[in-house]
C-alpha cells in the first residue's frame, strides 16, 4: 500500500476516506490514519503534526506514526515537507526530490531497535531511486520547477537557524534544511518501507547571502502558494509508485 505523510491539507485528495485508529506500542499517532484512494490507488494518509498541527517538530510521535502506517500495510511512503534552501538556485516555490540526508536532531526516539536484539540497519541510501524518479516525472508533468537530488540536513527546531549555524551548513556543501524528516525516514526504512520525499522550498535560510531572517509567517505563505501544485503531483505519482516492484530490505 502507498502511504503519504504530510500536512492536514491532503485530506481532500482522498476519495472514500475512512479513518482508522491504530494502537501502537509507542503511544498514540499524531492523528488517526485516513485510508481511501487517490487516482484509483489505495492510500493511507497520516498528518505528521496532527489534524490541528498541534505537535511541534521535536515532539512529533514519529515511532507511533510510522508503526501505525506499517500496521495498515504501507510498504512505500511519500513524505511531503516544507524546507529552507541554502542554495541560491533552489528558490522558494521550487520543488526538490532529495537523495541524501544529514541528521542534526537530538533527544528524539529514533529507532525501533531498542534491544535486547541489537540491529544496525543500513541507511547509506535513504531514498528509493525508482520512487524518486516517479516523483520527479510527476512534478515535471504538473509544470513545477523541480531539482533532482539534494542533501537535506534535519535540524532540531522548533526555532530557525542562527546565521552561524546556517553558514556552517553552506560550508558543508548541503542544500536544504528541515525539522521533521529525521527520524521519520530512518524509522520508515527500519519498518521495511521504501521512501521518497517531495520537498517544497519555502524560503532561503539566513546562510544565503542577502537572505532576511526566516519567519513562520513567510514559510506558511509560500507553502500555501505551492500546495496546489504539490497536491497535483501527489495525485500524478500515486499510480506509478504503486506499480513499482521495489526492494524493501529486511525491515522489522
Amino acid at each position: 500500500m502507498l502511504g503519504v505523510m504530510g500536512g492536514s491539507g491532503f485530506y481532500e485528495l482522498i476519495e472514500g476516506a475512512e479513518h482508522r485508529s491504530v494502537t501502537t506500542p509507542y503511544g498514540e499517532p499524531a492523528a488517526a490514519a485516513t485510508v481511501g484512494e487517490i487516482g484509483g490507488v489505495e492510500v493511507a494518509f497520516l498528518a505528521r503534526h496532527g489534524e490541528n498541527h498541534q505537535h511541534p517538530p521535536h515532539l512529533v510521535p514519529y515511532r507511533a506514526n510510522i508503526h501505525a502506517l506499517r500496521e495498515l500495510g504501507v510498504d512505500r511512503l511519500v513524505t511531503a515537507s516544507a524546507v529552507g534552501s541554502i542554495r541560491r538556485e533552489m528558490a522558494p516555490g521550487h520543488f526538490v526530490v532529495p537523495d541524501q540526508i544529514v541528521d542534526r536532531t537530538w533527544g528524539r526516539p529514533s529507532t525501533f531497535f531498542d534491544g535486547p536484539d541489537v540491529h544496525h540497519f543500513p541507511f547509506a541510501d535513504p531514498f528509493d531511486p525508482a520512487m524518486r524518479a516517479a516523483a520527479i516525472t510527476a512534478l515535471e508533468g504538473v509544470g513545477s520547477t523541480v531539482h533532482d537530488g539534494a542533501t537535506l540536513v534535519v535540524v532540531q527546531g522548533p526555532r530557525f537557524s542562527t546565521r552561524a549555524e546556517s553558514a556552517s551548513f553552506v560550508a558543508a556543501g548541503w542544500d536544504l534544511l528541515n525539522m521533521t524528516l529525521m527520524p521519520e525516514v530512518a524509522l520508515a526504512r527500519e519498518a521495511g518501507m521504501c521512501v521518497a520525499n517531495v520537498a517544497v522550498v519555502t524560503d532561503y535560510d539566513v546562510g544565503v547571502d542577502g537572505a532576511p531572517p526566516v519567519t513562520q509567517e513567510a514559510v506558511l505563505e509560500q507553502f500555501e502558494r505551492s500546495i496546489g501544485v504539490l497536491k497535483d503531483a501527489i495525485t500524478a505519482m500515486a499510480a506509478p509508485i504503486a506499480a513499482l516492484a521495489l526492494d524493501h530490505g529486511a525491515g522489522r
